[in-house]
C-alpha cells in the first residue's frame, strides 16, 4: 500500500471519508440508532422493501470502508515491522557478542531454522549463566 504522499487528493478524501465513517458505524451507539431507526421505519409503515435495499447497499458500504481502513492500518504496521528488523539488525551488527549472520534472518530463512536458532540461543543463554554462577561462587570461595 502506498503512503499518504503518492495519493492523489481524490484517494486521500476518500480514505479520510472511509476512516473516519468507519469509526463512526462501528460505535455502540450507531448500531442502537440504526435499530431505532428501522423499528421507527416498520412503526410508521413504510414500505420494507425500500429499507432493506438501503440496508443492503449501506452494510456493503461500510464492510468496503471498514476493510478500506484495515487495509491502511495492515500497512502502517508492515512498515513499522520493517523499520523494527532494521533496528533490530543494526543493532545485532554493532553488539561485539552478537553473531552477526543472524541479521535479516527473517527473510533468508525458514521457520523451522529460525526455531533452532532460538534454542541454540537459549542453550547459549543457560550456559552463560551457568558459567557466572560458578564465577561468583569461585569467588565467594576465594574471599573467604
Amino acid at each position: 500500500m502506498t503512503d499518504g504522499k503518492d495519493k492523489n487528493w481524490l484517494e486521500r478524501i476518500g480514505c479520510q471519508i472511509s476512516a473516519v465513517t468507519s469509526d463512526i458505524a462501528g460505535h455502540p451507539f450507531a448500531q442502537v440508532g440504526i435499530l431505532l431507526f428501522c423499528g421507527l421505519w416498520w412503526t410508521i409503515g413504510l414500505p420494507t422493501d425500500i429499507l432493506t435495499a438501503a440496508l443492503s447497499i449501506l452494510a456493503i458500504t461500510l464492510t468496503q470502508m471498514v476493510l478500506n481502513r484495515q487495509n491502511e492500518r495492515e500497512a502502517d504496521a508492515h512498515r513499522r515491522d520493517v523499520a523494527m528488523h532494521a533496528k533490530l539488525d543494526e543493532l545485532v551488527i554493532a553488539s561485539h557478542r552478537a553473531r552477526n549472520e543472524v541479521a535479516g534472518i527473517e527473510e533468508e530463512m525458514e521457520e523451522e531454522e529460525i526455531q533452532e536458532l532460538k534454542q541454540h540461543a537459549e542453550e547459549l543463554r543457560e550456559e552463560a549463566e551457568d558459567d557466572e554462577r560458578r564465577i561468583a561462587a569461585a569467588d565467594r570461595n576465594s574471599a573467604v
